[in-house]
């Protein structure tokens, strides 16, 4: 049994390098505190509808569902992948998201907004999605879109790693666009909620790299890593 348990945790640190593995767990614990933390906050509060007539424009294309749901696989290889770089990398991704969702939870409280969703008539699969997605998913917390910066974010983290092959950058990179598309042809957000989040990503990312933004959080990571898992040990730091 223990030798069992060994090869678990060998191959998924095989997967994902164990000083990143309570970085990730904390990113997906800020994520869902901000988005579901806004709601409860703000859900009662006035509203902004910021859509525009080209918004208003854009074709609602329920089939798309699928491409805003399948996202979710794209955030959980791409960020895995994000964390595969050297250290320095990791950190400043990392960082970068952090510090974009908190921004992200400014807005969210700042400036609540809202949309106009369409009533959905149709009966097939796509449109019983989509119902479903309404259902879970109430029209706040738009500005700017999650949706859209973490999908970017998995293509700023592998930009320019030659690591990652030439082909699957260039999908992170369309496969991210193709998001945005879902988000607006779904009416979960709208333009100004796709460029929100983009710019946010690329303003994160910058700071992170430019300043000691992602040493701190390295060093704040590699800290709580050692608390965590022991003092004396290295085995979840990257200074192995």
């Amino acid at each position: 049994m223990n030798s069992s348990r060994r090869s678990i945790w060998t191959w998924i640190e095989s997967i994902v390098p164990r000083y990143a593995w309570l970085p990730l767990i904390f990113e997906f614990a800020l994520n869902m505190a901000v988005y579901s933390g806004a709601k409860r906050i703000a859900g009662g509060w006035v509203h902004h509808n910021i859509e525009t007539a080209l918004d208003r424009a854009i074709p609602f294309l329920p089939w798309m569902i699928v491409i805003y749901f399948g996202c979710y696989i794209f955030w959980i290889v791409n960020y895995i992948l994000c964390v595969r770089q050297e250290p320095e990398h990791t950190w400043r991704f990392l960082s970068a998201d952090f510090l974009a969702k908190l921004v992200c939870l400014f807005f969210f409280l700042a400036f609540p907004t809202t949309n106009t969703r369409p009533e959905i008539t149709g009966h097939s699969v796509w449109e019983e999605l989509m119902r479903f997605l309404y259902w879970i998913d109430t029209p706040d917390n738009l500005f700017p879109s999650i949706h859209c910066l973490t999908s970017w974010f998995c293509y700023i983290g592998l930009r320019g790693k030659r690591q990652v092959s030439a082909g699957y950058r260039i999908f992170s990179c369309l496969f991210a666009v193709a998001v945005f598309l879902s988000t607006l042809t779904t009416k979960q957000h709208v333009l100004a909620d796709v460029a929100g989040g983009v710019l946010l990503a690329e303003a994160a990312w910058q700071v992170a790299g430019h300043t000691r933004l992602a040493a701190c959080y390295g060093e704040a990571a590699q800290c709580v890593n050692r608390w965590v898992w022991g003092a004396g040990s290295r085995r979840y730091s990257h200074e192995e």
